[in-house]
């Protein structure tokens, strides 16, 4: 992975995410209640505090979790959950060591299909089936992680040009037609109560 994303709209955050298959996982994690951008900037938060370039499995996991928990409450906090997302950044990170020796691009470098790949994010603490989907597609459409059959596993975040998720984020112009797909589910939804 080296390539550049667009997810925290800030250069050093954006970078770590395209360089650090650890980080994209952490800020994906983050995506939940909060804007997209404050989720995916939180993987470079926790590593300039942790006095970081980059995000370390082995060290997250063996982490005091109350000094963990603190680090990201820390004014201003990396979630509006800081806590709970401490909680399930070392349990994501302790699956990591567990499975894949603490590398995350581990989840990804030898499947050889999506629906497998699907199964290997789903199965990652924090992770549903969305959440899994979202993923795998920002994998295959700009990270270059692309197993036979990724985009059916991908479900409809998969599609080219789908602009549903953080998948399709490549500039400010993508992110404005993302948010407005969001508002229009939202509204639909209100709309049908």
């Amino acid at each position: 992975m080296d390539v550049t994303l667009h997810l925290a709209q800030e250069p050093a955050a954006d970078e770590l995410l395209g360089r650090s298959p650890l980080a994209a996982l952490t800020g994906m994690l983050l995506d939940q209640q909060v804007p997209m951008e404050w989720a995916f900037a939180g993987p470079h938060t926790i590593a300039t505090r942790l006095g970081a370039d980059d995000l370390d499995a082995h060290e997250i996991a063996s982490y005091d979790p109350e000094a963990f928990a603190a680090l990201l409450s820390t004014k201003p906090a990396v979630h509006r959950y800081p806590g709970s997302m401490a909680k399930r950044i070392q349990q994501m990170c302790q699956y990591l060591v567990d499975h894949y020796d603490g590398d995350a691009a581990g989840l990804w470098r030898d499947v050889s299909t999506g629906d497998e790949l699907l199964k290997r994010l789903n199965d990652l603490p924090g992770f549903g089936k969305q959440k899994a989907q979202i993923f795998l597609a920002l994998l295959g459409k700009q990270l270059g992680v692309r197993p036979k059959g990724w985009r059916e596993a991908a479900g409809d975040y998969g599609a080219p040009k789908a602009y549903r998720s953080v998948a399709d984020i490549t500039d400010p112009e993508s992110l404005q037609k993302v948010r407005t797909h969001k508002q229009q589910l939202k509204a639909a939804a209100k709309a049908a109560k």
